[in-house]
């Protein structure tokens, strides 16, 4: 799996998949990314961009095996099953697109704001390629700040493990919802889809709650 950024998305992202067994082999800063033959050691990550506020290049001080490279688009020449932009607008292109496929990449979960360009995105649709977008995953951000009003508004303070079992619910039923929408409507398996016309949906039913319209 390969994660672009090294922020807290990212961070988390990665940690997140390396709880359910993925092999995160590449993440970037601004400056470059690293790759890690042996796996990425999330916990260095975290005291590199957390704790001493230093660049990715560090890390192999610590972990000798893995290589840095300048730039960080040649992420996306890193061979991998799974990619998570987790940057910044357009960092996936269509040439970088094209090079994901070429590589055999088979999902793409986006955990920016639109990180992949329009083009990038018919390629994957094109190929086949699982593609879960923004807004789902903005939509799951967007819970996460209800969680934590929620907390705050009973005077309750949820560890980690309780705050996750609430957002594994809620992102589950996103996708459900855009996964339904994306067949009725007949567009099956196209969450890109799926996702604007749930969302629509959604506002309009609560416009129509309200007497908007």
């Amino acid at each position: 799996m390969v994660s672009s950024g090294s922020g807290n998305v990212s961070i988390y992202a990665m940690e997140k998949c390396q709880q359910l067994g993925a092999k995160v082999v590449a993440c970037s800063d601004s400056n470059g990314y690293i790759v890690d033959p042996d796996g990425i050691n999330v916990k260095t990550v975290k005291q590199l961009k957390e704790v001493e506020r230093k660049r990715i290049s560090e890390y192999v001080k610590a972990h000798p095996n893995a290589k840095y490279h300048e730039g960080c688009n040649g992420i996306w020449t890193v061979k991998c099953d799974i990619a998570l932009p987790n940057a910044t607008q357009n960092e996936i292109d269509e040439k970088s697109a094209k090079k994901l496929v070429e590589n055999g990449v088979w999902a793409v979960a986006e955990g920016a704001n639109m990180p992949s360009t329009p083009e990038a995105i018919k390629i994957f649709l094109k190929n086949k390629v699982g593609f879960g977008p923004a807004k789902a995953a903005n939509a799951g951000g967007v819970a996460t700040s209800g969680l934590e009003m929620t907390q705050n508004s009973q005077r309750l303070s949820w560890t980690f493990e309780e705050t996750d079992k609430y957002l594994n619910r809620i992102m589950k039923a996103i996708y459900k919802q855009s996964k339904d929408a994306a067949q009725e409507y007949g567009q099956p398996g196209n969450l890109v889809v799926g996702a604007n016309i749930a969302g629509f949906s959604k506002v309009a039913r609560a416009m129509l709650a309200h007497g908007i319209v």
